[in-house]
């Protein structure tokens, strides 16, 4: 029986810490062929800071 890998997101929301992890999660994410989607956010939660970045696939988004 062979599995077949789900079809990749036209969009994706990336969050979570202003870290490295998440510098290489969006890294990835350009490597697959998504292309940043507008600007990124930042919050405080806390004691720390929160960021997010918008991705998508250029076939989906008319690029």
């Amino acid at each position: 029986m062979t599995e077949t890998a789900p079809a990749p997101l036209p969009y994706r929301l990336l969050s979570g810490p202003d870290d490295r992890s998440f510098c290489e999660r969006v890294s990835a994410a350009l490597a697959e062929g998504y292309r940043l989607h507008g600007s990124p956010a930042m919050a405080f939660a806390g004691d720390r800071v929160v960021v997010a970045q918008a991705v998508v696939l250029p076939e989906f988004a008319g690029a």
